[in-house]
């Protein structure tokens, strides 16, 4: 009976960093479409939320320590726990990354870089984090090295969008002349610092994706 527990107990963890994901990512979606539309009450919304996915990390991290401490799980079961425990570190991360984009929200007053296609790049990373999620929903070691190579695209794609910024900057003179000083410096901070926190979405579904073939092969050829 104890073991059949243990089990269930595995299984309610996998259960509920799986809910978690589904959280983060819709979250995500809700901060870019506030982004996207310039609408600061959903942004004010997103920044409000990020309590319930603090406290669904914190209920996770105490329950792997207490899995950990009670159940003293060996080999497979181990690996899983501590991947668990990782990866829902990955998606509070994410969370914050998405306050972030909320918080960018409220303080942009106009848009310079029509031609970086942010709603893009955010629906690729999402994918990429959805897409790590499903291999560690199903012990799929496979896809793990799929998700890494994707992770160059969008590396491209936000160093592409870098480049629109700084070819930008170049004109600065005539940039100052139409703006002023202040604004451009706002719109170039808040672009590079979209760019950089998508790009980090990205990393952080390399992340799981890592643990996943860890958990799953007891390889971390993708921990870095």
């Amino acid at each position: 009976m104890a073991r059949n527990e243990y089990q269930q107990q595995l299984a309610d963890l996998r259960e509920r960093v799986l809910e978690m994901s589904d959280l983060v990512c819709r979250r995500l979606e809700r901060a870019l479409e506030a982004l996207e539309t310039k609408d600061d009450e959903l942004a004010d919304q997103i920044i409000a939320g990020d309590h319930e996915i603090n406290e669904l990390y914190l209920d996770l991290e105490q329950t792997c320590i207490e899995l950990l401490a009670l159940q003293q799980p060996v080999a497979g079961d181990l690996r899983f726990i501590a991947a668990s425990f990782k990866i829902s570190t990955d998606l509070e991360r994410i969370g914050d990354l998405a306050v972030n984009l909320g918080e960018y929200t409220k303080q942009a007053e106009r848009e310079r870089y029509s031609e970086i296609d942010i709603a893009y790049i955010g629906e690729q990373t999402i994918e990429m984090v959805e897409a790590a999620m499903a291999a560690y929903e199903a012990d799929d070691a496979t896809t793990t090295r799929d998700i890494a190579a994707m992770d160059d695209e969008i590396d491209a794609l936000c160093e592409g969008a870098s480049e629109i910024v700084v070819r930008d900057l170049l004109e600065l003179e005539t940039a100052v002349e139409e703006f002023g000083d202040e604004a451009l410096l706002e719109d170039v901070s808040r672009m590079l610092l979209t760019v950089r926190d998508l790009e980090r979405v990205g990393d952080h579904a390399v992340n799981i994706a890592a643990r996943t073939l860890y958990m799953v092969e007891n390889d971390d050829e993708l921990i870095y």
